[in-house]
């Protein structure tokens, strides 16, 4: 089968022959129909963060496909099903925090693409339990990103307690922030989406954006004050100025959403202006499998849109130079 392999942190991706793998017990072989190109794809190749994976690693953590052969012990799928292989590979399942519904932090989970191969490949093996069932009907190629974009999109939604009538900016339109407008408009929230790029500000409007600005011509803290305050900032946009700027745009008792990754990984926050107005920061980090159930279920439902653009996994380091230089309409799929 091919792979994309990163063959050393920092190296360009090399696309390999390799073995189809075995599932081991509890596992299913899954072959790949689309993987999306996620920004942390680029992070583990290059090695950014203070965990790094192992290389020679394949990355990939929006796998859409079919399973196609049963580990021993497996009950809950069959030959034949669609599944997603999130970022979330697997997790102990008896720690507080998973038996408390927040599988996301257990500190023994693997993570696809990461920890363990992902899905840059023709197959990739997963744990059966963290395989998410995509229902009928909805596209792979859609699918792809909803299991990540669209998964911590969705869940920055939610923590963030978003509520009828509440002003929402959500800052930084791409991959992830196209899903994120839709989400909270579903929430009943009024949108303000802010990026320095018109062509995505016109796709955020078309998505059900109320309000926008661009940060290249006009503040956007100031933007949205004149607006009366953001309820909630919702940071996807990995600039630490872009995050500063969604702060000092939320009125008192705003809740400042922090979903992106920058590589410095270090915000500064006025202390006085946080106590005194009531400004909770809140992280968010990804999903659980029952909120990626949530979200393919509103795709299903014609709830969603998806904005993607087909790629080959041969021009994966293409398409990862046209991630970094902001040249992408919304997500890059690779259809295998």
């Amino acid at each position: 089968m091919r792979a994309a392999v990163v063959p050393t942190l920092g190296s360009r991706l090399e696309i390999l022959q390799r073995d189809v793998p075995a599932p081991a017990r509890g596992q299913v072989l899954v072959r790949i129909e689309a993987s999306g190109i996620c920004h942390t794809d680029i992070h583990a190749a290059r090695g950014d963060w203070p965990v790094t994976p192992t290389a020679p690693f394949v990355p990939g953590h929006e796998g859409v496909g079919v399973v196609e052969v049963l580990g021993d012990g497996v009950t809950e799928h069959q030959v034949g099903d669609r599944v997603a292989l999130p970022w979330l590979g697997s997790a102990c399942g008896s720690c507080r925090y998973c038996v408390s519904g927040w599988e996301t932090l257990c500190e023994a989970q693997q993570n696809t693409g990461y920890s363990v191969d992902g899905a840059y490949a023709d197959y990739a093996v997963a744990d059966a339990r963290f395989a998410v069932a995509v229902p009928a009907g909805v596209d792979p190629m859609d699918a792809a990103p909803l299991a990540c974009a669209g998964l911590t999109t969705y869940k920055a939604v939610k923590v963030a307690g978003v509520r009828t009538g509440d002003l929402v900016s959500v800052v930084g339109i791409g991959g992830l922030g196209h899903l994120a407008v839709q989400y909270a408009v579903i929430a009943g929230a009024t949108v303000v989406a802010i990026d320095v790029t018109a062509d995505k500000l016109e796709l955020a409007k078309q998505l059900g954006a109320t309000y926008t600005v661009d940060a290249g011509v006009e503040d956007p803290a100031e933007a949205v004050q004149r607006l009366g305050g953001a309820d909630v900032a919702i940071a996807l946009a990995v600039q630490p100025d872009s995050i500063s700027a969604a702060f000092a745009s939320l009125r008192r008792g705003g809740r400042l959403v922090l979903v992106s990754l920058p590589k410095d990984g270090h915000l500064d926050l006025p202390v006085f202006d946080t106590v005194l107005k009531g400004i909770s920061v809140i992280g968010s980090i990804v999903g659980t499998r029952q909120d990626l159930t949530e979200v393919f279920a509103l795709h299903a439902a014609g709830r969603t849109r998806v904005i993607v653009e087909e790629r080959s996994l041969e021009g994966i380091n293409e398409s990862f130079d046209d991630v970094l230089a902001g040249r992408t309409p919304a997500r890059l799929v690779i259809r295998m």
